[in-house]
């Protein structure tokens, strides 16, 4: 993307007027981001608050701790899936909806990525205690763009399967996604995948204090003392 100029919004939104759109934007992408669908599932299936188990957080890693492959494999999907809808929704309100990922032009979609994210670990309607934002991310990044969605499930997938741990797997393809976002595209997305780290490193905060002193769980069901 060469076109440095911000994107302007359709004009059957307040006629295309950049400020409220982009307070609707990030409004909608927020809501999206905030259904707990962790909280949801694992209460329709009967396992009772997901958040009296293990870490406590709503996200798929802590929903496998119920031993519930099947639920942790939904969550997973439906976290994706909502930051993933959130950006595309964004463009819906664009007045190009095709527009490439790269440059200022794009900024709306960035901020709806982000806005999901803060959504998924701040949701309103849980006293703003919500996921680790790992899925969100992933989904995130697949509808901004795809290799570098790909590349973090990879390094995820890497560290997961040698070290059984999902904290380190998340932090460290959080921490190398910002510099395939700028090798592969530019330093817009590479801004916005950046922040989007720093979120996540801020929810996993007490994984980190964890994992420096060695005691961090790894993955699969929470064992039960005999």
């Amino acid at each position: 993307m060469t076109d440095s100029a911000v994107t302007a919004f359709a004009p059957w939104l307040f006629g295309g007027a950049f400020i409220p759109g982009l307070i609707v934007t990030i409004l909608v992408a927020y809501l999206f981001g905030s259904i707990p669908f962790g909280l949801l599932l694992t209460r329709a299936a009967g396992l009772g608050d997901i958040r009296s188990i293990g870490s406590g957080n709503i996200g798929a890693t802590n929903v496998l701790r119920t031993g519930n492959k099947g639920l942790a494999a939904g969550t997973l999907l439906l976290d994706a899936g909502k930051a993933a809808v959130a950006v595309l929704v964004a463009r819906t309100f664009l007045a190009e909806p095709n527009i490439a990922i790269g440059g200022s032009a794009a900024l709306p979609l960035y901020l709806a990525a982000i806005a999901a994210f803060v959504g998924h670990c701040f949701p309103v309607w849980l006293n703003f205690k919500g996921g680790k934002g790992v899925a969100v991310m992933i989904g995130s990044l697949l509808a901004l763009s795809w290799p570098i969605a790909l590349i973090f499930c990879a390094v995820w997938l890497l560290i997961a399967f040698t070290r059984k741990m999902s904290s380190l797997a998340a932090l460290t393809a959080a921490a190398t996604a910002p510099i395939f976002s700028y090798v592969v595209v530019d330093e817009w997305l590479a801004a916005t995948t950046a922040v989007l780290a720093l979120l996540l490193y801020y929810q996993h905060r007490t994984n980190i204090v964890r994992l420096m002193r060695g005691t961090e769980a790894k993955i699969g069901p929470e064992k039960k003392a005999s």
